[in-house]
């Protein structure tokens, strides 16, 4: 009853039998805007066609359209509105009672969790706890709220603690000491006493950790901050800062004396002994101390004050301790930051070699070189030995250095050596390094890793003041050396306190005479006199004797005629990069003058003379330099005075050295006395600018000098 039009088409959509009770016109197909659609909804009909087909074809032979109205379903729908209407508001009406109970057991307990939400936020009080319910639903939601602010009171109270408290020790973290700190500040000023701030360090605490490792370790570090806790009074504070390092405020400072006795008794809790899993254990701390307001400022720059002081303690020897001294502690300061500048200059390779050449002057051969550490520093250039090796004496990165230099040198004759030059080069040894343990092993393995490197062309040179220990242990190790084939020369001799005994009990090779005497052999008979005892020794013992400071024809000479023909100095070369020494080899010429005084035969006495004609020679130059220049230029006038020089020197020994009778020795007194007259007369001329008066004087002088000479030569024994 609800199709109102039943109609077939063909498939033109030519209408061919149609059943209407609308008497409407459908002759034309109904307009369905997308055929894929095959129903449209049209106010209160319902549109629908559907294409007619043979089961056993898929071609469409018509259509079949339908239009059926909706009125009926609409009435049905409205009725089953109204019903549903009925029955849910009997549902209403039948919830209201339930709802007002569900409201006391669920809504209550969710509005006491909001109110305490609340008070948490706001008040950060997490110790309110919300009251338990009947509903189990809620209940279980209560319980877990309190739970959960039972955990975080705990996890709060926990982190507060770690905030001010070491979690280790349990004794006050640098949170809490700087809050005392504040308060300490604050009492001392109104008391009028004294802060000590003090830093303290556990020593060789490492080695411990290393050993029976960080368990054991933790367990030190616990009774020590107990033993410190109980060692000061309660108004002060101890703090551990980190590591094995603690930092104590001792109020209420009125003496150096009570200062003293505080620390003492905490060192000396602290170095009683520890057992601990069933180990004994000996420590001991140093302690550097600074004191407000003495030392004013912030806590940050009181603590590292105390640091650095605490730094001094360990460098006089640990187990004690330092009171801040700025001026001392800021060159500790620069001395460490030369250190770590040292150590990362090693790892960077920013370490170099100058050579120096050795000649022997007789021959003019070039038989060796000196290596000579420099330091090429990024930003300040090439930087000296006397400027960084001082900041390294006695550490461990002394001898790392050492090995360094040893290895390049052994290079360097390797790479030499390729390049047919064969020479010996000498490598300067710390005294540190000399006697560590694991000197003669890495010695030996470098000489292995260079074996095509004759190990007597590597020679060692140690300074005469590094031997002034057990003179047995250096015996000991200086004989390892030359089992392996490196020579050993004593540098710097002369200027240590034992010259004698070393050079009797060292079994050294060589004897190198300080530059610091052969530099002034010209100008001062001292000087000359060591110089020629030295050589003397050397020759008694049978050493090979070589002379460094050789700045000038005239050094060469004196040393020549005195018994000695090795050297190095300026005069021969400065010290210079490897790959410069091929071609300085190739343009160096010996010093004719050298060879031609070493090659002729002489007495000791023609010798002797010839030494002093030497120096009168060098003497007289002196004097002309002096009066060619002006009186103000003069700074040190010393070594030209006639008694400091070598011929008032040489005449007081004459009569020991020389045969005079009465007329000689008369003599050589009247012109000693007029030589003596005539330079003091030259200085006063020369002040009162008579320069061609002094010049008369200079030839009076070589005229009377000359005169001299010729008396003592005629008077040799």
């Amino acid at each position: 009853p609800r199709i109102l039009t039943a109609a077939i088409y063909t498939k033109d959509k030519q209408l061919f039998a149609i059943y209407d009770t609308t008497q409407e016109n459908y002759t034309q197909f109904y307009d369905f805007r997308d055929q894929e659609d095959y129903y449209v909804f049209d106010s209160k009909f319902l549109h629908l066609y559907q294409p007619i087909t043979l089961q056993s074809e898929h071609t469409i032979g018509g259509y079949i359209y339908l239009k059926a109205t909706l009125n009926p379903i609409q009435k049905q729908l409205n009725q089953n509105i109204f019903i549903t209407m009925l029955i849910v508001g009997s549902i209403l009406v039948a919830i209201l009672p339930l709802t007002s109970r569900l409201q006391k057991v669920v809504s209550n307990p969710i509005l006491q969790l909001l109110q305490a939400t609340k008070a948490v936020k706001d008040d950060k009080n997490y110790s309110i706890r919300v009251s338990s319910t009947d509903f189990l639903e809620a209940q279980q939601l209560c319980d877990g709220f309190n739970s959960m602010l039972e955990e975080i009171q705990s996890r709060d109270e926990h982190l507060q603690h770690l905030a001010l408290y070491d979690e280790l020790t349990g004794i006050p973290n640098r949170s809490l000491f700087v809050d005392h700190f504040q308060t300490a500040i604050a009492h001392t000023r109104r008391a009028g006493t004294q802060l000590a701030i003090c830093f303290l360090d556990i020593d060789n605490f490492k080695p411990i950790n290393d050993k029976f490792g960080h368990e054991i370790g933790d367990k030190l570090l616990i009774d020590v901050g107990k033993r410190i806790t109980d060692s000061i009074r309660k108004q002060d504070t101890v703090s551990r800062q980190g590591g094995d390092e603690f930092a104590i405020l001792l109020n209420d400072i009125d003496s150096d004396e009570q200062l003293a006795q505080s620390i003492k008794r905490i060192h000396s809790t602290i170095t009683q002994p520890y057992l601990i899993d069933g180990f004994k254990h000996n420590m001991t701390v140093s302690t550097g101390i600074t004191l407000f307001p003495d030392d004013d400022g912030d806590i940050d720059t009181l603590i590292r004050h105390a640091d650095q002081a605490m730094y001094s303690a360990k460098l006089a020897g640990k187990n004690r301790y330092h009171l801040f001294n700025p001026q001392l502690d800021q060159q500790i300061i620069q001395k460490n930051h030369l250190f770590d500048e040292i150590e990362e200059a090693l790892n960077n390779n920013e370490f170099t070699l100058h050579y120096q050449p050795k000649v022997d002057m007789a021959t003019g051969e070039v038989f060796g070189a000196e290596a000579l550490i420099r330091w090429q520093h990024p930003q300040k250039g090439l930087i000296p030995p006397i400027g960084f090796l001082p900041a390294i004496e006695g550490s461990q990165l002394e001898s790392e250095i050492g090995r360094w230099v040893i290895n390049q040198a052994l290079a360097q004759l390797d790479a030499w050596k390729t390049m047919g030059i064969a020479m010996e080069v000498s490598v300067n040894i710390s005294s540190s390094h000399l006697q560590s343990s694991t000197f003669i092993d890495l010695l030996s393995k470098a000489l292995k890793k260079h074996s095509a490197v004759p190990p007597k062309a590597l020679q060692l040179e140690i300074l005469e003041s590094s031997v002034l220990g057990d003179i047995r242990v250096i015996s000991d190790i200086i004989n390892a050396c030359q089992r392996l084939g490196v020579s050993i020369a004593l540098d710097d001799f002369g200027t240590g306190y034992s010259s004698l005994t070393h050079i009797r009990r060292l079994p050294v090779n060589i004897i190198k005479i300080d530059q610091s005497f052969v530099r002034d052999i010209m100008d001062d008979p001292s000087d000359y006199t060591i110089v020629t005892g030295v050589i003397g020794l050397a020759d008694s013992f049978n050493k090979r004797i070589i002379a460094e400071g050789v700045e000038s024809t005239e050094h060469g000479l004196a040393l020549i005629l005195s018994g000695c023909s090795q050297a190095q100095g300026y005069c021969i070369a400065k010290p210079m990069p490897a790959e410069d020494i091929p071609n300085w080899l190739k343009q160096y010429r010996p010093n004719q003058q050298w060879i031609k005084c070493a090659s002729k035969r002489r007495t000791l006495q023609a010798s002797k003379a010839e030494l002093f004609s030497l120096f009168t020679q060098h003497w007289i130059s002196k004097l002309e330099a002096f009066i060619q220049s002006p009186m103000e230029q003069h700074t040190n006038t010393l070594t030209i005075h006639f008694e400091h020089s070598h011929f008032n020197h040489w005449i007081k020994r004459a009569q020991h050295e020389y045969v005079l009778n009465n007329d000689a020795l008369q003599q050589i007194n009247k012109l000693y006395s007029k030589i003596t007259t005539t330079t003091a007369k030259l200085f006063k001329q020369h002040q009162s600018g008579k320069t061609r008066a002094a010049q008369n004087c200079i030839k009076t002088i070589q005229s009377a000098l000359a005169e001299v000479c010729t008396l003592l030569r005629q008077s040799q024994r």
